[in-house]
């Protein structure tokens, strides 16, 4: 009797040492528990509205396009097997080109203009940010249909030069590629400037003063110590800039016309013009796991993490 007692005690002192962690891990649980409620909605509405309709473009890859236009789901891998076709190969040698060239003028020209925007006295640097902010006020296809207007041959461009007595006749600017990346550098350059001015304006101007000081010219303090310093808002900018010039349909369509095709207008056209909703949607998975492989490989090599693109 005396020694079940004795062992019942042992068992409730034991018990009561326990309770701190038992106490601990309900805790845990119960954040845990919030934090997932918190959670749900985002979590929810992203599975609603983009993994699902990825998954669905996913099947429609793999399967046949009927006489009709309908989908026949016998699973096949020639829509895939046909983007890999030379014509269309081109015309995606073609967007990556184009989507270079939009993103290395946008570093061109935002990354002197962020500089500036950093170094003014802050009493103009609202205006000026604003500045840089209004476009989105406007609907992109609006400004869009602006430049359709300043490069016709009868537009702005063409009146003001023939007024001058510069040209004799109008000359071609709507409808070429160079028409498509000004259209892209003006759309695109704002997803340039903003991450690079955040970058530019935590530099630290001691350690430039430190290089002036040992002696570096300015070409040297720039490459050794502001442009690695500031490597982050360049590579957030780039990829703000890349990939959706790269998937980008409006502006070919409208400032290119028939004579540049990109990728963008090849699945535009696939989806809504030749109803061919398979093959459309193989480009798409190809052109989402070439962006995916190349934004990875991009981040890795300037040793980029997400929580500087907020930064």
């Amino acid at each position: 009797m005396t020694a079940g007692v004795g062992s019942g005690l042992t068992r409730a002192r034991a018990s009561l040492r326990r309770l701190p962690f038992l106490s601990r891990l309900m805790t845990r649980g119960s954040e845990n528990g919030r934090a997932y409620l918190l959670l749900a909605p985002t979590v929810f509405w992203l599975g609603l509205f983009l993994l699902v309709p990825l998954v669905l473009v996913a099947i429609t890859s793999l399967t046949v396009r009927g006489a009709y236009g309908e989908t026949v789901y016998r699973w096949t891998l020639a829509n895939y097997a046909r983007f890999f076709e030379p014509l269309y190969v081109q015309i995606l040698w073609r967007s990556l080109v184009v989507a270079f060239w939009t993103t290395a003028i946008c570093l061109a020209v935002g990354y002197p203009f962020a500089y500036f925007l950093a170094q003014v006295p802050r009493r103009h640097r609202g205006t000026l940010l604003m500045l840089v902010i209004v476009p989105f006020w406007t609907n992109f296809l609006i400004r869009t249909y602006a430049w359709v207007v300043i490069l016709r041959t009868t537009g702005v461009i063409n009146t003001v030069l023939q007024a001058l007595g510069l040209i004799s006749e109008p000359l071609s600017l709507l409808y070429t590629p160079g028409a498509v990346l000004v259209g892209m550098v003006y759309g695109f350059l704002p997803f340039m400037v903003l991450p690079l001015y955040t970058s530019i304006e935590k530099l630290d101007h001691s350690l430039l003063e430190a290089s002036s000081d040992l002696g570096a010219p300015p070409w040297r303090t720039f490459l050794r110590v502001t442009l690695p310093m500031t490597m982050p808002g360049v590579v957030a900018g780039t990829i703000l800039v890349f990939i959706p010039a790269l998937g980008m349909f409006v502006v070919p369509d409208l400032l290119g016309g028939a004579r540049t095709m990109l990728i963008g207008n090849l699945i535009q056209n696939q989806f809504l013009t030749a109803r061919n909703w398979q093959f459309g949607s193989a480009a798409s998975i190809i052109l989402m796991a070439l962006v995916t492989v190349g934004l990875m490989a991009y981040a890795r090599s300037f040793g980029f993490e997400g929580e500087e693109l907020v930064g």
